[in-house]
């Protein structure tokens, strides 16, 4: 039986690879985006597979209403894909509380509640998938994303325990963490303003961010398609990194947490009450 997708953010980017994808193994796709006009080209091409939905994923009250219409229409959701996001650069100090927030609405809250919509229908059938799109910065970071990996950090650590819960229940979870992928992510990117002493460290980002746009090496539609892969795998991994850049990331940073946890680990480990 062909699939039911809704996904979120998907007029472009990794989103909008992932549609495609669904479409061409005989999917359905509800596109949900904030203005519906940027699916139109999906929609013609697709009239029967593709749906478009205007959401806005900071909108909680509309979430509810818009996964009930979904299965009201459909009858079930089986993969729910929370991709809609946005990137940001400032220096921890830099970043408001305002910009801080509001990455949270995007990268958090949003994705919670749409799990939190998905998830008694998906019980209730003991089938479905739930794939939480972060970052290689969702496993580490570097000077001038703090908030934005902060987001993603906290998005890998909920859905952690989500896999705990739900998994034997049926359902399956993926965290997926790109790397340098060719979306629109950094196309737009905002920034904080910018306080003297941080060029070297977070300027040096804003740089790079606002200057490698259009060559990033890794290709959305290998991504998306890796993706449908892992879901249909006899076992899907809780962590998915993407890209030469991204694994490399990740790997590093592994390594980094478990040095400096050995050269501390006699102490910490004498830290209990004396017997």
């Amino acid at each position: 039986m062909n699939k039911v997708w809704l996904v979120t953010g998907a007029n472009s980017g990794f989103g909008r690879a992932i549609t495609e994808a669904a479409v061409a193994a005989g999917d359905v796709v509800v596109a949900a985006a904030r203005r519906v006009g940027t699916l139109e080209d999906l929609v013609a091409a697709h009239p029967d597979q593709v749906e478009p939905l205007a959401l806005d994923v900071t909108d909680l009250a509309a979430i509810d209403a818009a996964v009930a219409d979904v299965l009201a229409r459909h009858g079930r959701i089986d993969v729910l894909v929370n991709n809609a996001g946005r990137s940001h650069v400032g220096a921890f100090e830099e970043t408001g509380d305002a910009e801080l927030r509001e990455l949270f609405e995007v990268h958090v809250f949003g994705p919670a509640a749409l799990v939190r919509a998905v998830l008694p229908s998906m019980r209730e059938r003991g089938s479905g998938a739930i794939v939480q799109m972060s970052s290689m910065g969702g496993q580490m970071s570097f000077a001038g994303f703090s908030a934005y990996s902060g987001t993603k950090f906290a998005l890998e650590g909920m859905t952690e325990a989500l896999a705990a819960e739900v998994n034997p229940l049926g359902i399956r979870t993926l965290i997926v963490e790109p790397g340098a992928f060719r979306t629109s992510l950094m196309a737009n990117l905002t920034a904080s303003p910018e306080i003297a002493g941080y060029e070297a460290t977070a300027g040096a980002t804003r740089a790079m961010a606002s200057g490698g746009d259009g060559a990033q090496p890794g290709d959305p539609a290998k991504a998306a398609a890796l993706i449908l892969a892992a879901l249909d795998a006899d076992v899907t991994p809780l962590r998915l990194p993407l890209g030469e850049d991204g694994v490399d990331a990740v790997l590093g940073h592994l390594d980094q947490v478990r040095a400096d946890i050995e050269a501390w680990e006699k102490h910490s480990r004498a830290t209990a009450f004396d017997a």
